[in-house]
Parts: structure tokens; C-alpha cells; sequence
């Protein structure tokens, strides 16, 4: 047998050039060195760091004593200093609604006084920059509705939903926060759950009240559901998903909120009543149910002449197509940009939209009759996907959540109209007379309009709590287990209770 003595001593020098040049090559790997630097580490990962030749002392339980012996001469150094200096809490943000990111920004906020470290990135709207999030890209001005639509805008939905699985696969935040907008953070919550992410859903989509199935996409891709109403949370328990009530954080906005004053006191000050008109924060919204707004206020001012109208526009291009609509209708209506809340405060009753505003206009007890116009095709379709008699939440709220077996639309003949606070029309038929019905009793009948405003007052004593982003907030840092530099994952419902809402 051949031994190293047997080798001659050129033939040695030959075989020590060939592995040099192998070594050089990349094809041999290359011996380990002896680093001037020591590096202290917790016994379990003693092996990984010996083993790879990047450490001569592991005895220390501590990440924290990393220390050097003079100057480190390799790049594995830095390497290493990179896995053992603490990183801060990483939550990638997914908001595509303009009300979600106003949520999201209090939610931010509220994280980021119990973890100042805390770095918010993702998908947002210009409130969550302002709170600090890093945005890859402003999702609202994506906000859509129904399916043809969202098929427009496809490809620019899939391309972000590359972007955030790439972001996954690189950085791996500690977990992902959805908030509403259903169809494109599905696709988030399915990407971030491949990748190990933990996903919490704040304010999540209605699914109890539109396309039930779609609770089984809830119980795959999402670990904790953080709940806005109260019967929310029951609903989602008895589909097997891990859900908790913390409120409705439209109530931490309008308790937070400023108001200009100066511009409620002289619109108050007007002579004649104050219609408030709120088409909605989307485009689309704005075009498909504003006209029917103008043609009611048309048949109001029939009957009552003083009668002023004001249209809340979310964003400036918005209030431009208002203002052409306003022109074409013929009728005297201011239209303020940024002004919505202190519209509301200023009415005397109000025509608007479905949705989340319609628990701001139960804070400030305004009358308010409700418009959701649609086109035919859409209207047979969600005949099919809706599997509740309101679509406003104040409604759902008063009449007893999801408890009715009768989903045909609400009529004002019907037995329990008395019930049903914000008389609401989801229609694709001209109801502008029924809506104007509403406005001209609130503003011919004291009596009437009191009586429903005293109604708003007793249910917004029972539902109208605040604290809810402090809560979600406290929840998703228990759950995460963030302690210092340090946060590990229960997926259990272990930190339920700290979210429950106390306050009265």
C-alpha cells in the first residue's frame, strides 16, 4: 500500500500545485482557518459555527458576547456579526382599501409604542406612510369593485403579489398583517404561509355576509383573525378558525380625530338645513351612485327650498367628477375634499354609500339613508353570494347580526322597518324618490328625525368603544412573543384574553 513516505519528493510538490489550483478552482474547499476572533454563542447552534469553522468558543449561553481578538481579516466575519446582532420586528403591512389604511395606520402606531424598533413595510395608502411604514407600493389607488374590474387590473395585482413573495423568500418579516380587501390579500396569505409567516387578518373581509365558502380560505392561510364586530367572532369560531373580537378601529379614528372647527361652526351656521352627501371613497363608487344622490336632492329641494347640499370627496380628482355631475344635474351642491368627518358632524341628515362609514355617521348620530347601486348583471349575481338581509353594518348591528332567515332587500313596508336605523337601497333600479322620501321626513318632522337620532345614541352607547388598535396591537405582540430583541411565534390562542375590550 502506497503511504506518504512512498511518494517522492517532487511528486508531492506536483500533487500540493494540483490542489492549489483545485482550491483556486473552487473544486476542493479550502482548509479551515483559525479566525482572530472568538465568538460566543448558545450551546444549540455550537455545532453550526464549529462545524463550518467560524468559531473557536461556543460556551456561552448568550448571543449578545460576540467578541473580537484583534482585527477580523475574512468576510465571514461580517457574516457572522450579521446573524447574531438583533434585528428588530418586522410586520409586512397588505392594505388596499382606503378606510383599511386608516386602520393600518393606527394600528402602526400603536405597535410601535410597545416595539420602537419596530420596522411597518408592505402595502399601504399615504396614512400608513405618514405613520411610518416603508411602502413598496400605494395599493389604494388600486381599489376596485366586482370581478370584471378586478380582472382589468389583474396583471398589476399579480405583479405585486410577486414582489411580496420575493420579500417573503429574502427578508422573512416575523408576520404579515392583512386588513380587509379580500380578493388580492388572499393571495398574500397564501404566499406568506408557504413561507413559514405567521398571518394575522385585522378587520377582516364580511365573509359571513357575502360568498361563505371563502371561510375555508380564513382557516388555511390565516393563524389569528382579529375581529370588528362582536358576532364576527362566534361566526368564525364555529368555522374552525382561531378568531378573537378587539373592536372597530373607526371608533379610535373618530375619538383621535381633529376637527376643523372653524369649518363646522359656519356650515352650522347657515341658514337653511345641511344635506350631507358621502358618494364614497372609490372612483367607481363615486360615478355609479352619486347621480342618483343629485337626483333625490333634486326632488328635496322640491320641497323643502332652504334645504343646502354638501358631497364629501375622499380625493381631489373625485371632487373634479363630482363637480361635473353637480354642473349636469343642475342643483347648488358644495363639494369639499377632505372635509368628510366634519360634514358629518355639521348635517343635519345624510344620503350615503355602504360601508365602514356608516359607523362614523352612527358616532356622530346622523340620520342617514343608504344607496348601493349597481348594474343588472351585478345585482343577479350577488343575489346568489349574499347571505344577508343588510348590507350596512349599523343595520346588521341593530337588528341582531346574522340571526334572519329572510334575506330579500329592505323595504320600508316591511313589519321591522322601525329596526332598521339607516334606511339602506341595494339596487340597480332608480330609488333616488324612496331616498328622498327618507330626507324631506328627517327635515319636515323634528319629532321623526329626534326619535332616530335618539335610537343612534342608544346603540352607539352599546358598540361605539375605542381601543380597538390598541388591543389588535397588544394581541399580534403577545402572539409573536416579542420580548427585547427577541420574538417567537405562538400560533395557540394563548394571548386571546388580552384582547378582549373592557371598556364601556
Amino acid at each position: 500500500m502506497l503511504g506518504p513516505s512512498s511518494v517522492s519528493q517532487p511528486t508531492q510538490s506536483g500533487l500540493a500545485g494540483v490542489s492549489s489550483i483545485l482550491r483556486n478552482t473552487g473544486f476542493v474547499r479550502r482548509k479551515r482557518r483559525n479566525y482572530p476572533f472568538s465568538v460566543r454563542v448558545h450551546p444549540v447552534h455550537r455545532r453550526f459555527f464549529v462545524g463550518h469553522g467560524l468559531a473557536e468558543n461556543c460556551t456561552s449561553p448568550n448571543f449578545s458576547n460576540l467578541r473580537y481578538s484583534g482585527q477580523p481579516q475574512c468576510r465571514n466575519s461580517k457574516i457572522i456579526t450579521d446573524m447574531l446582532s438583533p434585528k428588530p420586528l418586522t410586520i409586512f403591512f397588505s392594505v388596499g382599501e382606503p378606510s383599511g389604511d386608516l386602520h393600518g395606520a393606527n394600528l402602526i402606531r400603536e405597535l410601535r409604542g410597545r416595539c420602537p424598533e419596530l420596522r411597518a413595510v408592505g402595502y399601504g395608502g399615504p396614512r400608513m406612510a405618514e405613520a411610518g411604514c416603508e411602502l413598496h407600493a400605494d395599493l389604494t389607488v388600486l381599489a376596485v369593485m366586482w370581478f370584471a374590474r378586478a380582472l382589468l387590473s389583474l396583471h398589476k395585482f399579480w405583479d405585486l403579489a410577486s414582489r411580496a413573495d420575493r420579500y417573503f423568500r429574502h427578508h422573512r418579516p416575523d408576520a404579515v398583517v392583512l386588513i380587509d380587501y379580500p380578493g388580492f390579500n388572499w393571495w398574500i396569505a397564501r404566499r406568506a404561509k408557504a413561507h413559514g409567516i405567521p398571518v394575522f387578518y385585522y378587520t377582516p373581509p364580511q365573509i359571513w355576509g357575502w360568498a361563505r365558502w371563502r371561510v375555508k380560505k380564513m382557516r388555511r392561510f390565516v393563524d389569528h383573525v382579529l375581529c370588528s364586530l362582536p358576532f364576527e367572532e362566534t361566526w368564525f369560531r364555529q368555522h374552525g378558525c382561531n378568531a378573537t373580537f378587539v373592536g372597530h378601529s373607526f371608533f379610535d379614528e373618530v375619538r383621535r380625530y381633529r376637527y376643523d372647527e372653524a369649518f363646522v361652526a359656519e356650515h352650522r351656521n347657515r341658514p337653511g338645513p345641511l344635506v350631507a352627501i358621502l358618494p364614497g371613497s372609490r372612483t367607481q363608487e363615486v360615478a355609479k351612485n352619486l347621480r342618483w344622490f343629485l337626483k333625490a336632492a333634486t326632488l328635496v329641494r322640491q320641497k323643502v327650498p332652504e334645504v343646502r347640499f354638501a358631497i364629501a370627496s375622499f380625493r381631489e380628482h373625485q371632487a373634479e367628477i363630482a363637480r361635473q355631475m353637480v354642473a349636469e344635474a343642475g342643483i347648488a351642491a358644495e363639494v369639499c375634499v377632505g372635509k368628510t368627518p366634519e360634514l358629518m358632524r355639521a348635517a343635519t341628515c345624510a344620503m350615503s354609500v355602504s360601508g365602514s362609514v356608516s359607523l362614523e355617521l352612527l358616532y356622530h348620530t346622523t340620520p342617514t339613508v343608504i344607496l348601493y347601486w349597481i348594474d343588472r348583471l351585478a345585482y343577479v349575481v350577488q343575489g346568489f353570494f349574499r347571505k344577508v338581509k343588510y348590507i350596512t353594518l349599523v343595520n346588521l348591528l341593530s337588528t341582531g347580526g346574522l340571526d334572519c332567515d329572510d334575506i330579500t332587500p329592505y323595504d320600508p313596508a316591511q313589519p321591522d322597518a322601525d329596526r332598521v336605523l339607516f334606511p339602506e337601497y341595494l339596487t340597480c333600479e332608480d330609488k333616488s324618490a324612496e331616498i328622498a322620501a327618507h330626507v324631506i321626513e328627517w327635515l319636515t318632522h323634528p319629532t321623526k328625525r329626534r326619535e332616530r337620532i335618539e335610537a343612534l345614541r342608544r346603540l352607539k352607547d352599546q358598540v361605539a368603544h375605542g381601543g380597538a388598535s390598541r388591543r389588535a396591537a397588544d394581541y399580534i405582540v403577545a402572539a409573536l412573543g416579542h420580548e427585547g430583541d427577541r420574538h417567537i411565534f405562538r400560533p395557540s390562542g394563548e394571548y386571546e384574553a388580552i384582547a378582549k375590550p373592557a371598556e364601556k
